[in-house]
């Protein structure tokens, strides 16, 4: 016999800016913030609408950073699983007082909300810009950013006690420049179909000295092995009813951790050599002022050749400059040198900002 999900009221010391609101009352609160609100609590209240109505999973779009976006059903228990796992492996018990100050048309500004109403919080919501604390005048205790979010926040980020990042890489230089500050930041890594995040590793904790990454360290009742591509497998019951097969190529730490290495269509095969961009990526980092990734090109005699893809306009004395700091780079290998460097514009860009590789690279040689 099938369980039949019923929806948990919300947490006695649940207050959504500065309220407290039973299942009861998010109905109404829904559609005032629809009708009366701007258009990010306009989201706020269709997810309400749709976390309070007879189904038992809520409708969800993927970014489409690695692939079409598409829809999914998520079953509300999951997200209720996730909830709980998330405010346990985070410490973060009722009376949490927490930002949102993200999209609530993907999973991880959803997650938040849920959080907040299972687990007590004292949530406020703010407009999801790309400097979320330019506003905000009182200490959280909890707070999620994409990478965007966190590079414009720095300067603030004094008024978050602990910090979650996703939805995308977070670059070495980003990294170096919250190593120092007070805030306990941490980066997950998870998806839309593993409802928000199911692993996390400290980005500011390192011992003085020690350069090497951080391992992700995976959520309660989440459990990790690797297929014969390298690529992590996920199985995680509480999240999913499907063993997750993710094109993502780790290096097995433990049962409970690893190391990212990046992703295996991402994988160039020039020469016989088989190279990670998000690896030359990290080392090209402390050179490169813009954004910028690696790729290839089809090349008659490597198969694949790299070329590196960078956000700016082109000038000549731009072209050389980095050409030579790359050619002095000595953490480049042999093969981790760029064939030709491209300098694009404006890249192409996912629906929740995150940098479109295929589509840029399309535009650039079309």
């Amino acid at each position: 016999m099938q369980n039949v999900f019923t929806l948990p009221e919300t947490h006695p010391e649940f207050r959504l800016n500065g309220i407290h609101y039973t299942n009861e009352d998010l109905a109404s609160v829904a559609y005032s913030l629809i009708k009366e609100g701007e258009p990010y609590e306009g989201e706020a209240g269709n997810f309400l609408l749709d976390w309070l109505n007879d189904k038992d999973f809520v409708e969800v779009k993927t970014s489409g950073s690695t692939g079409p976006a598409k829809k999914l059903e998520i079953k509300k228990q999951f997200m209720v699983n996730s909830a709980r796992a998330t405010g346990k492996f985070f410490e973060l018990p009722q009376g949490t007082t927490a930002l949102h100050c993200l999209p609530l048309n993907f999973i991880a500004g959803k997650m938040m909300l849920v959080r907040a109403m299972l687990l007590g919080w004292k949530l406020n919501l703010v407009l999801p810009s790309a400097n979320p604390l330019d506003r905000i005048f009182k200490i959280y205790d909890f707070c999620a950013m994409t990478p965007f979010q966190l590079d414009n926040s720095l300067s603030r980020l004094h008024l978050i006690k602990k910090l979650i990042v996703g939805g995308g890489s977070v670059s070495t230089n980003l990294k170096n420049l919250v190593q120092g500050i007070g805030t306990e930041v941490y980066e997950t890594y998870g998806m839309t179909e593993t409802v928000s995040h199911i692993a996390a590793r400290p980005l500011n904790s390192k011992k003085k000295g020690q350069h090497e990454p951080l391992p992700f360290t995976v959520l309660p009742n989440v459990n990790i092995s690797t297929d014969d591509r390298s690529c992590l497998v996920i199985e995680a019951p509480q999240l999913t009813e499907e063993t997750l097969i993710t094109n993502d190529v780790v290096e097995l730490l433990s049962e409970k951790t690893f190391l990212l290495k990046g992703r295996i269509d991402n994988v160039i095969n020039s020469g016989g050599v088989k190279l990670h961009p998000e690896e030359i990526e990290a080392k090209l980092a402390p050179i490169i002022a813009h954004r910028f990734f690696v790729t290839s090109l089809p090349d008659p005699a490597l198969g694949e050749k790299l070329v590196l893809m960078v956000e700016s306009d082109f000038s000549e004395s731009a072209l050389d400059s980095l050409e030579r700091e790359i050619k002095s780079c000595h953490k480049l290998g042999k093969y981790e040198v760029p064939k030709k460097i491209y300098f694009v514009e404006k890249f192409e860009e996912t629906p929740n900002s995150k940098i479109h590789r295929v589509n840029t690279l399309k535009s650039r040689m079309t």
